[in-house]
């Protein structure tokens, strides 16, 4: 079994710091009206864009901005999009397109699936899938999909009478959009966009959109 050497090795500041910025758009999308929520997830988007754009342009600031985000930027986003502009666009994508319900699991999905994958890819993965991403860690998205989806399921009385297939396959879908890799796309962006694509095509086929 690979060992992790340091907590570091975990990258467990970005991994809260991820859980915490899902949070926060998962409060911000219920207290505010759908239009709201586009507008100011636009506006944090594009102020994302610029500030990508400026270091891309200028190295100094590129690397000031690297010095300040350091605990949470991957080593491969020190000189490209950082998945914070990724997950910002994918959630505005998902409010704009897809019901409240559904968009409201798939950032559960967001919040939880990819920081698990990515500890128990790093902790106990050995066997490799796509790119860096393991066997073990898409196991343990599926298993926080399906429990997210079981719990939210039977709490707002949706699809009761399948509940545990609806839910299998939610839990599936929420592991397959941190897995799949379209044009390198990030998770941050799967996940919102390509799984609440899924869950629309479950709540149609188990009748989520009767209740």
């Amino acid at each position: 079994m690979k060992m992790i050497k340091r907590r570091s090795d975990l990258h467990l500041m970005r991994k809260s710091w991820h859980f915490s910025g899902v949070l926060f758009i998962i409060i911000a999308f219920h207290n505010l009206s759908r239009p709201d929520a586009l507008t100011y997830i636009a506006i944090a988007s594009l102020f994302a864009l610029v500030i990508e754009f400026s270091r891309f342009r200028f190295k100094n600031f590129n690397r000031a901005v690297q010095k300040v985000l350091a605990p949470v930027l991957r080593t491969n986003e020190m000189n490209s999009f950082s998945g914070l502009t990724a997950m910002l666009i994918g959630c505005w994508i998902a409010i704009w397109v897809f019901p409240k319900s559904i968009v409201t699991l798939s950032l559960y999905f967001l919040a939880t699936a990819d920081p698990i994958a990515s500890y128990f890819g790093l902790k106990y993965g050995k066997d490799k899938l796509i790119g860096p991403k393991t066997l073990q860690g898409t196991i343990a998205a599926f298993l926080i999909c399906f429990i997210l989806s079981l719990s939210y399921y039977y709490a707002r009385d949706l699809m009761q009478d399948r509940l545990l297939i609806a839910s299998l396959l939610s839990g599936l879908a929420g592991a397959l959009s941190e897995l799949i890799a379209i044009k390198k796309l990030d998770d941050n962006f799967t996940i919102p966009v390509f799984g609440s694509l899924a869950l629309w095509g479950i709540f149609y086929v188990f009748g989520g959109f009767i209740n």
